[in-house]
């Protein structure tokens, strides 16, 4: 079988990354969490206190960030690396959450993650999961799926997610999170997200990780023969 690149896009919380990672289990792909490198470079800016709105500090921090997935034999994943930093934990966290869409959004923050992003996909034999990889990333990838679900469920699994590390965490604060950052990915001017017109869409709503995991494989094998 061929080796392929494989994109899912797709709103927050709809488990995209889940299914990135079992595909690429499944297949003995490399997976790259996109997300991941968008949120390591808002906590270096969040931890520089880097002003965004200032080309010349964007760019001044953007030359000093290395990004690196390092494997974790802890946990059977690629934990994300900022400086050689382990912070796959810390780039979960609710206040990187608030500030990821917009510093994302940047021109130059784009241009900086899409290079190194079709970097990693040059060899092929990849999963990939974001908000624009199908449509800027790799345009011309074999398999590009959108992942959906119903806003309400999104809302619970983000909740279930993040109150297990902040019991104080309201479900009010995650849907006002989530509303802000759909409409930020949405209408950003560089790389909006949007399903790519050759995207097959998968609405996770009522499915089980299994189930879904199936359907994305069979399409897989489809494009790999």
């Amino acid at each position: 079988m061929k080796k392929i690149i494989i994109t899912l896009d797709g709103y927050s919380s709809c488990g995209k990354s889940t299914l990135a990672r079992q595909l690429a289990n499944e297949l003995n792909y490399v997976f790259i969490d996109s997300g991941a490198m968008y949120r390591a470079i808002t906590l270096y800016f969040l931890r520089q206190h880097v002003n965004w709105k200032h080309t010349r500090e964007i760019h001044k921090a953007l030359g000093e960030i290395t990004l690196e997935f390092q494997y974790n034999e802890r946990t059977n994943q690629s934990d994300m690396f900022l400086n050689d930093e382990n912070v796959e934990a810390l780039i979960r966290d609710m206040l990187v959450s608030e500030h990821v869409s917009e510093v994302s959004a940047l021109k130059e923050v784009r241009e900086f993650g899409v290079a190194q992003q079709q970097k990693m996909g040059e060899s092929k034999g990849i999963v990939m999961d974001g908000r624009d990889i199908g449509t800027t990333v790799f345009p011309d990838a074999e398999l590009k799926i959108f992942v959906t679900a119903d806003p309400a469920i999104r809302v619970q699994r983000r909740f279930k997610e993040l109150f297990a590390k902040n019991p104080s965490i309201t479900i009010e604060e995650v849907k006002n999170n989530l509303e802000m950052r759909d409409y930020i990915d949405s209408n950003r001017e560089f790389s909006p997200l949007r399903k790519a017109d050759d995207a097959i869409e998968l609405d996770n709503s009522n499915m089980t990780r299994e189930e879904q995991l199936g359907i994305a494989l069979s399409w897989a094998k489809e494009r790999m023969l």
